[in-house]
């Protein structure tokens, strides 16, 4: 028996707001959305083009309040080619949140305050 990631999930508040900002920060792109006739919920499952995992980000149309995420210690990590602009990026979109710069790696806050760690491809 052999198991392989599938996908993340991130639950979101504002749908629109949150595509926007993955494909901004991270150019991750839709690529697949389910969403049933009633209109209750919408998965969006985006993805980096290079590897086949999928953040899903769901939206659950009578949540109004921000979600609980504890201590926040539970994040993604997505390696970049040129570490020295996307931090310039990142800074530029106000999206910075910590930065380690002993370790080489910074976080970046989503809208719904999901932590996103920045690491330098080390090849």
């Amino acid at each position: 028996m052999k198991f392989t990631f599938a996908h993340n999930n991130f639950n979101v508040l504002n749908l629109r707001r949150s595509l926007e900002f993955y494909e901004k920060a991270l150019d991750l792109r839709e690529v697949r959305r389910v969403s049933p006739e009633d209109g209750s919920f919408i998965l969006v499952f985006l993805g980096d083009g290079a590897t086949p995992h999928r953040l899903e980000l769901t939206w659950l149309r009578d949540r109004t309040d921000a979600y609980n995420l504890g201590d926040n210690e539970m994040h993604l990590a997505f390696t970049v080619d040129d570490y020295d602009a996307a931090f310039k990026k990142h800074k530029e979109m106000g999206v910075v949140c910590y930065e380690n710069p002993k370790m080489g790696i910074y976080f970046i806050e989503d809208p719904d305050g999901y932590w996103l760690e920045i690491v330098p491809d080390r090849k």
